[in-house]
């Protein structure tokens, strides 16, 4: 029994649900260490390609913009450590 999900998921279905785990596990994880936020930072990037390559323009671009803001924050705190 699978409740109505597909059995074989696509690798484009697979590379998004990776960066938005990664996204998730990063931000969690972000207090720990500033390069979590970098970390964070690049899963955005992989959820903004994602986005871009699924069709959903307006996820991509926020994801995109997202990055910009994590790659600041890490920035911010390495000046201030």
């Amino acid at each position: 029994m699978h409740f109505g999900l597909p059995i074989l998921l696509s690798p484009l279905t697979i590379f998004g649900l990776f960066a938005v785990t990664a996204m998730l596990v990063t931000y969690a994880l972000e207090n720990r260490s500033r390069w979590f936020i970098l970390a964070f930072a690049g899963a955005c990037v992989m959820g903004s390609v994602y986005g871009f390559l699924q069709g959903a323009w307006p996820f991509g671009l926020v994801e995109g913009v997202w990055s910009v803001v994590a790659l600041r924050r890490w920035w911010v705190a390495g000046r201030t450590s």
